[in-house]
């Protein structure tokens, strides 16, 4: 006896069709075995299959009953051939027929429940391409797949229920999704009022979020730089409805919605400590996983301490930030994640700290600052368009701040701001794949980014002197494009411009 149930492999972001095939042989001795390239958590799939039947009070037989996960040649890996191989060997110990226009996808605990399964979004996903009515998935998970629309999606509790469902029992109501909106942008740490001073690294912070534009802070420690980055969280716009997919796909695959999750709304803020390896930052394995730049997608990447992330790491960051994705590759398979984040890095002038300051010494000597610098190479530095200098802030100021706090222009304030330029650039980008202004290639800067006569003459004249290179002449462009739309200005003046000019350090001293 022959069953064949529907269920799905990923492969990175791409859902393969999955037929599960259980033979159950007439003669033989009992065997309960699964191939098809089976992972280890596949194979242990058999004892979870066993024991939770035997759990819901259903015989489980002893026959010779053989599993094929087809395609055979295509490594399968995780838990959520659970279902689908349960209801395969139940259907034929109760005689009935399997739905042949339902997909199965889910983990089982040995007392019969369905577990939370991670990757649940890119089934159902492939189960509306593929024209599959019903999809049956854990009831923690129904959530993030009821936002695909076309399918009806069934939240299964456990065994018992789902095969009361099946044979026409107790029917079980399709999900409905729920929209679980967050009542702030984020539950950020700091607020820009808190912030004494710094005002020019508040309107750097202002324009990187307005235009998803890469920072880099270079300042003494304790002036302010993780203060910044961590309010910048604070003032991100939400995710549009194509973002907001982007991003649950990759959170999704990489099992990282909760229970009951589903749409991830809010802006990824990602901080990495600086002894992340390279497979970390990247993503790998030997099934490849998202790794961190993945999982900063549409959102921020924070390198706190840049200069002490391992140079291979701050070297791998390279192509990604430049293509917005990122291809892994192994010997058995190539998955490519998306990678568009806005890299906020913040450094040190040096490796005691204090460089430059007015009232302490360096203690480092010239070689160690050269040395220091040169662990941040000149081609990620150039991929970085805003770079800021963040000072020391006089104590007199910083008890001036705590009595002048509501004078203070607030994150709600500059959110404001942020989204009206946002909002500018969703139309502006609406038939294009991008989605801000740091994302523009040369084809699109040439559409969108008109300059003023002056405005032109300042530019050429000013990449002359400080010899900027092609990539940091059109990121001045782009930079002064988000200026301009934070004042709501079609045309780049000669003031935007210069702005951005502002934010390309001399070479000699970048460091």
């Amino acid at each position: 006896m022959l069953v064949k149930v529907l269920s799905a492999a990923h492969c990175g972001l791409d859902t393969i069709g999955i037929v599960v095939e259980i033979n159950m042989a007439a003669r033989g001795l009992p065997v309960f075995d699964i191939v098809g390239l089976p992972s280890k958590a596949v194979a242990e799939s058999k004892e979870r299959v066993r024991t939770a039947i035997l759990n819901s009070d259903i015989e489980f037989p002893q026959r010779r009953i053989i599993v094929n996960l087809a395609p055979a040649d295509l490594p399968k890996e995780g838990s959520c051939y659970d279902l689908p191989i349960a209801v395969g060997v139940v259907s034929m110990v109760m005689n009935f027929e399997v739905p042949k226009d339902s997909l199965f996808f889910g983990e089982l605990s040995l007392e019969g429940t369905v577990r939370h399964t991670k990757g649940t979004l890119l089934a159902a996903l492939y189960a509306r391409e593929e024209g599959i009515k019903n999809i049956f998935v854990p009831q923690d998970s129904a959530n993030e797949a009821a936002v695909v629309d076309g399918i009806s999606v069934f939240g299964v509790k456990n065994l018992n229920q789902l095969l009361a469902h099946i044979l026409g029992q107790v029917l079980i109501a399709p999900a409905q999704y729920k929209d679980n909106k967050p009542a702030l942008n984020h539950d950020a740490e700091f607020d820009m009022s808190e912030i004494a001073g710094q005002t020019q690294a508040k309107r750097a912070i202002e324009i990187a979020a307005a235009g998803g534009h890469n920072c880099l802070m270079v300042g003494s420690p304790g002036a302010g730089k993780t203060m910044l980055a961590r309010a910048l969280a604070g003032i991100l716009p939400m995710l549009t409805e194509r973002e907001s997919l982007e991003v649950t796909k990759i959170y999704s695959v990489a099992g990282r919605i909760a229970a009951g999750g589903s749409l991830v709304k809010l802006r990824p803020f990602r901080s990495p400590h600086h002894t992340i390896s390279q497979a970390g930052i990247t993503g790998g394995g030997s099934i490849p996983q998202p790794g961190e730049i993945s999982l900063a997608h549409r959102g921020v990447l924070f390198l706190d301490e840049f200069n002490e992330f391992p140079r291979s790491v701050v070297e791998a960051l390279r192509q990604p930030m430049e293509d917005g994705t990122l291809t892994i590759s192994r010997s058995r398979e190539q998955v490519s994640y998306p990678s568009r984040f806005m890299l906020v890095a913040s450094a040190n002038p040096c490796p005691c700290g204090y460089l430059r300051h007015p009232s302490r010494a360096c203690v480092c000597s010239a070689r160690e600052v050269e040395k220091y610098r040169k662990r941040i190479s000149g081609p990620i530095l150039d991929r970085i368009d805003l770079h800021v200098d963040v000072p020391v802030v006089d104590v007199e100021e910083l008890a001036r701040n705590a009595e002048m706090k509501k004078l203070q222009e607030s994150s709600f304030a500059i959110r404001e701001r942020v989204i009206r330029a946002r909002r500018l650039q969703d139309t502006r980008f609406a038939d294009d794949t991008i989605c801000a202004n740091a994302e523009m290639k040369n084809r699109h800067i040439g559409k969108y980014c008109r300059l003023s006569p002056q405005a032109k003459q300042i530019l050429l004249r000013s990449s002359s002197r400080f010899a900027l290179s092609a990539r940091s002449y059109f990121k001045v462009i782009k930079v002064a494009r988000t200026i301009a739309d934070l004042v709501s200005e079609k045309e780049i003046s000669c003031e935007h411009i210069a702005e951005a000019l502002r934010y390309r350090p001399k070479l000699k001293e970048e460091l």
